[in-house]
């Protein structure tokens, strides 16, 4: 098995980064939305206040898994939350736990940061990603609810 490494991504990493993250757009079928560009995750990634961050899986050169996160200063016990936004790993690199790394590497970040928790979402219909994340002892959140209110713009 192919040596696995996970980093925070870099300018030259950008462009695996959008690819990934159209590929997950697409298999969840938002595709058709997805607005992010380069640009954007340069100045927002990368930029002097950075408003999320990205850790790369990097498999003999190849940027093979993205874990796009981002920060919540703070809750009702007055530490942070970490919100792990998307967890794609290509095809070709599934069950090679690219998804482990990615996600020890998070978990070090955020006990790093002094973080409560890191919290996600999953499509209902993902029964593999729900399996997947059990595995790593995620559990769902028995007393709170996904809702939200859409703004027309």
């Amino acid at each position: 098995m192919a040596m696995v490494t996970v980093r925070p991504f870099e300018r030259p990493d950008v462009g695996a980064v959008l690819a990934l993250m159209r590929a997950l757009a697409m298999f969840e079928g938002y595709d058709d939305k997805l607005r992010v560009t380069e640009a954007d995750l340069i100045e927002h990634g990368l930029g002097p206040s950075p408003r999320f961050g990205v850790l790369v899986a990097v498999c003999e050169d190849v940027i093979v898994g993205i874990a796009v996160h981002y920060i919540i200063p703070w809750t009702y016990d007055l530490k942070p939350v970490v919100w792990l936004k998307e967890l794609y790993i290509t095809e070709a690199a599934r069950g090679m736990a690219v998804g482990q790394a990615l996600i020890e590497q998070l978990r070090q970040y955020a006990a790093g940061i002094g973080a409560s928790a890191i919290k996600w979402t999953v499509l209902k219909s993902n029964m593999p990603a729900k399996a997947f994340y059990r595995s790593l002892g995620g559990e769902t959140d028995e007393i709170w609810e996904p809702w939200q209110l859409k703004i027309d713009s």
